[in-house]
């Protein structure tokens, strides 16, 4: 058989040859829901020729990246390991890996991330059920258990940080709860690892997940998952294949572990970014950390009510590191966070889901969470709102 070539190949246009310049892209000041600006040294650390996924070096690389996550999220969990993806995989993964075919999975909505969980969970063949709260609410520890105690779920899901929100849920109690209804505790902390306290081992969470591009202060790409001793055990008594190959944790173990076998090509640069940005947490240390975003958010909550401007969540229930306010009578928030962007080169979030149009979201996370851009970003906000009448 001989390969015959084309006549011709494509050639570009001239409007195409406009764009071949190098990459020159604007540098904003992220104060949305996500990403946050990466560290400097986060970026520099990328900024390395990548070297082979089995080789010595990656995988002592490996190692560290797994004793970091197991400090940032206080967990001894053997399998915690970064899945190359942004946030969304990591989530998948969790349900992939113990969802089988007729499993009754209750997932508790308050924000729009609570309905992906269900939409992914129903994908994955479970037998789906919701208990739901307003958008700016949390769950009850009496409500988790009438709800526990009607369905008898296999695995409670529940988000810890409410993007869409900035509700914080607290999980004090959930995972005794789960114990005595014999569920996994799955928790979303995308919007909360690297800036609000968590302790998972504490709280008896079997499944977690997260992202870099929030409190780690790190590009997108790659993903915290994490998986107990429980959850393993009801990994190991699947009675059908994990669905998702690329995530399959029967076979990712192989390669976290001390096998070292191989699974997939690894997001080398990525994994560099990540390690970097879990050493700047553990350099800062927890405590700090969660203390520092703390206190900016407090400046910025007092700021915000200087404005005259209202935060959507009552201050018992919200994140330190995503803040909703509620959009005024007779301002388009489209506008405004045009006019940040535009003006002052910043920008915000605009409301999700069924808070859309009603409030923006803005976030102080990682390396953006200092009083600097508290105020940085207040003075915009009143400037933009004056002009903008």
């Amino acid at each position: 058989m001989t390969f015959t070539a084309p006549a011709a190949p494509l050639t570009l246009d001239n409007s195409d040859r406009l764009q071949l310049q190098p990459l020159d892209m604007p540098e904003r000041l992220l104060l949305g829901p996500g990403p946050s600006n990466a560290d400097p040294a986060v970026l520099a650390s990328m900024n390395r020729q990548p070297i082979g996924h089995l080789d010595p070096a990656y995988l002592q690389l490996m190692d560290e990246v797994q004793t970091l996550l197991r400090y940032a999220w206080q967990t001894k969990n053997t399998l915690t390991y970064p899945v190359p993806g942004t946030g969304s995989a990591a989530m998948e993964a969790t349900l992939a890996n113990v969802v089988e075919p007729g499993d009754v999975v209750l997932v508790a909505v308050k924000g729009y991330f609570g309905h992906r969980l269900v939409d992914m969970a129903g994908r994955y063949g479970g037998d789906v059920r919701t208990i739901s709260k307003a958008w700016g609410q949390a769950f009850e520890l009496g409500e988790l258990r009438q709800a526990l105690e009607t369905h008898r779920p296999k695995v409670l899901a529940l988000v810890h940080a409410e993007t869409s929100t900035g509700v914080r849920q607290p999980l004090e109690g959930v995972g005794d709860l789960c114990h005595q209804y014999d569920c996994l505790l799955l928790v979303d902390t995308v919007t909360s690892l690297g800036g609000v306290p968590i302790f998972l081992d504490q709280w008896q969470v079997d499944l977690a997940y997260s992202c870099s591009q929030k409190g780690l202060s790190c590009p997108p790409g790659i993903s915290p998952f994490t998986i107990s001793p429980r959850g393993l055990a009801k990994l190991d008594e699947r009675k059908t294949p994990v669905a998702n190959w690329y995530l399959d944790t029967t076979m990712l173990r192989k390669y976290w572990g001390n096998d070292r076998t191989y699974h997939h090509t690894a997001p080398v640069n990525m994994t560099y970014a990540l390690r970097e940005a879990l050493r700047l947490l553990a350099e800062e240390g927890l405590e700090a950390r969660w203390h520092r975003h703390q206190t900016n958010a407090e400046k910025l909550w007092d700021g915000l009510e200087d404005l005259g401007l209202k935060c959507h969540v009552d201050r018992e229930f919200r994140l330190p590191t995503l803040t909703t306010v509620r959009v005024p009578a007779g301002i388009d928030p489209k506008a405004l966070t045009r006019h940040l962007l535009q003006h002052h080169n910043i920008e915000i979030g605009g409301g999700l889901g069924d808070l859309a149009g009603q409030v923006w979201r803005i976030g102080l996370m990682g390396a953006n969470s200092y009083p600097k851009n508290v105020d940085l970003l207040l003075e915009a906000l009143q400037r933009s709102l004056s002009a903008l009448g």
